[in-house]
């Protein structure tokens, strides 16, 4: 029975043991919390006075349009880190690619791991990081998931090869252009219409990369053309027409350089300074950065360095990316 009675007391100092250390790991918690919302509630006070001030000293109030938009509150710039989140697809030679190892300057890309991004628009973003002191992320995400992520707020800029579209311009806001393209179409070397000197002049299947203009606005404007499904990636449109899956393929032309640099059977057809062209506007085939909406800081600090640059300048940097871009 003193055995007993002794086992009982025993457990009974347990638990009252492990119940002190709940509520002194609770209590701790609670303390943690608090202390966590206090410094956010120091933060938000310092925020608000600092923008008191600067309202304060200024000779009129802002208008009621030049009021912050985001969330009631001042607009982030996304780089309040130090760090400029960029996205792309990192299949889009020679704008943007994969390669597996850092070699000619490529980064690391932070949503694959051991995977490194390499191109054109790296090398613009790399460009825009030294110019602001930022470090530079890459995000590989998929073409139709691009702005998606950028206005949910995963990226800072998307730098992907975007044409600056009056459609896309009423979902984000665009710097740039960081290059200025031109639209053309590719074909195999052997094919009849090799020989084409305007657009009147080619027939047959044909194929550009979905959610572009080379698509939804070019291709239609040749008569007679069997317009194919869309290429869910520049690579698939490109394989499209050196494997015969289609005669000819429209794109830009870097797009058009960087395929035939990688094969050799393919030709470009290029009907600039034609009445027999395509019609677009210059700013459907100029490339730019997307942003949020009313980034206006992240806007004016991109511009700021792109306006630095001479079409000249683009096109070496677009050079050195064709040079050193992997087979598409």
């Amino acid at each position: 029975y003193e055995i007993s009675e002794c086992l009982v007391g025993s457990e009974m100092c347990i638990r009252d043991s492990h119940f002190l250390f709940q509520n002194a790991k609770n209590a701790k918690r609670k303390v943690d919390l608090k202390m966590k919302k206090l410094v956010s509630v120091i933060l938000s006070v310092l925020m608000i006075l600092s923008m008191t001030a600067c309202a304060s000293s200024g000779s009129t109030a802002p208008a009621a349009s030049d009021a912050p938009t985001a969330t009631g509150s001042v607009m982030l710039t996304g780089v309040e880190d130090g760090v400029l989140t960029v996205g792309m697809e990192c299949a889009y030679a020679p704008y943007n690619w994969t390669q597996m190892d850092d070699s000619n300057g490529a980064v690391p890309i932070a949503n694959n791991p051991g995977a490194y991004a390499n191109g054109y628009d790296v090398m613009i973003a790399k460009k825009i990081c030294e110019a602001n002191g930022w470090e530079l992320e890459i995000m590989a995400i998929g073409w139709d998931g691009l702005v998606p992520a950028l206005n949910a707020g995963q990226l800072d800029a998307v730098i992907a090869g975007q044409s600056m579209t009056e459609a896309r311009l009423q979902e984000v806001d665009m710097a740039g252009p960081y290059f200025y393209a031109s639209i053309v179409c590719v074909t195999q070397k052997d094919s009849p219409l090799a020989s084409a000197t305007g657009i009147s002049q080619l027939s047959g299947s044909c194929t550009a990369q979905t959610g572009t203009i080379w698509y939804d606005s070019c291709l239609p404007q040749i008569e007679g053309a069997q317009l194919m499904p869309a290429s869910e990636t520049a690579p698939a449109m490109v394989m499209a027409v050196t494997s015969g899956t289609v005669d000819f393929i429209c794109t830009d032309m870097p797009t058009a350089m960087g395929a035939c640099a990688t094969y050799d059977n393919l030709v470009i057809l290029d009907f600039s300074g034609s009445e027999d062209n395509f019609k677009v506007d210059a700013g459907e085939i100029n490339i730019g950065i997307s942003v949020v909406k009313g980034n206006t800081t992240l806007l004016d600090a991109m511009n700021a360095v792109l306006s630095e640059m001479t079409v000249d300048d683009m096109n070496q940097i677009m050079n050195d990316a064709i040079a050193v871009q992997p087979a598409i």
